[in-house]
């Protein structure tokens, strides 16, 4: 696992987004694992950017994302879907076809969580896989107490998830109660993994999943096992990380990271 510690969110962005831009300018039949959330959104304004003034092109690529609500339609704004849609998809010249989600509509939840393995196995495998983390730990869906070997499946949500995710449906009483995600052993096949995390009230848990032992308490730790596993985070978010002096001294000097310190 490797760490890198920015100054700010922005910072954070900017990088992550140069190195999906490097790996998709290299392949351009890039296998893009895709997350949500609100500093995914700012790496994604970036992309857009970037498809738009320097022609970076997602046309052969294909994407999965980690999860998706169960009981939402595509067409509902609350989905991430919708999300994916409004925020990436249609701002750049991707085949929609190319594009995945679990389905949380789907009659058989089931053998929709086997298809969506099927269909990543059939892509080839996912060659970089964005990741947030949630305040317990949490990579995708996978609350506490998901086996370190998991594949996609449904997931109950904790009431931390709840609680963190309903001011995007005007309060708990409004949001779905489980969700299909990827698995952390799904997650842990990928080629490259790239988690984001900023801000002070993440501190904590980035401590823990980086430095800490590993356990299905905080699935994030399960990517200490994993070979190639690169941690971005700002100032604030590893304010309490204890190597952070080395992580610096790695970005400094180490010639893979000398483009992103121009």
């Amino acid at each position: 696992m490797e760490v890198i510690i920015r100054p700010d969110e922005d910072a954070v962005a900017e990088l992550v987004a140069r190195m999906i831009a490097k790996e998709l300018r290299a392949n351009p039949h890039l296998v893009l694992g895709l997350a949500t959330g609100r500093t995914m959104e700012s790496v994604y304004a970036r992309l857009v950017l970037m498809h738009r003034q320097e022609q970076l092109d997602f046309s052969l690529c294909r994407t999965f994302n980690l999860d998706e609500y169960v009981g939402l339609s595509p067409d509902d704004p609350r989905s991430y879907r919708h999300w994916m849609n409004r925020t990436l998809f249609q701002q750049v010249n991707i085949d929609l076809r190319n594009t995945h989600l679990p389905n949380g509509q789907a009659a058989d939840l089931e053998a929709e969580c086997a298809r969506y393995e099927r269909a990543i196995s059939r892509s080839g495998g996912i060659d970089l896989q964005l990741l947030g983390i949630g305040r317990d730990g949490h990579i995708g869906f996978n609350e506490p107490l998901s086996a370190l070997r998991s594949l996609t499946r449904v997931k109950a949500l904790t009431p931390a998830t709840l609680a963190q995710n309903a001011p995007y449906f005007g309060g708990v009483e409004g949001m779905p109660r489980r969700a299909i995600t990827m698995g952390v052993g799904t997650i842990l096949e990928c080629r490259r993994c790239v988690l984001l995390a900023t801000g002070p009230d993440k501190a904590g848990i980035v401590t823990k999943a980086v430095e800490g032992p590993i356990t299905a308490m905080v699935s994030a730790t399960a990517l200490q096992l994993h070979p190639r596993c690169t941690v971005v985070v700002d100032e604030e978010a590893g304010s309490q990380l204890q190597g952070a002096d080395y992580y610096r001294w790695i970005f400094a000097n180490e010639p893979e990271w000398e483009d992103y310190r121009k």
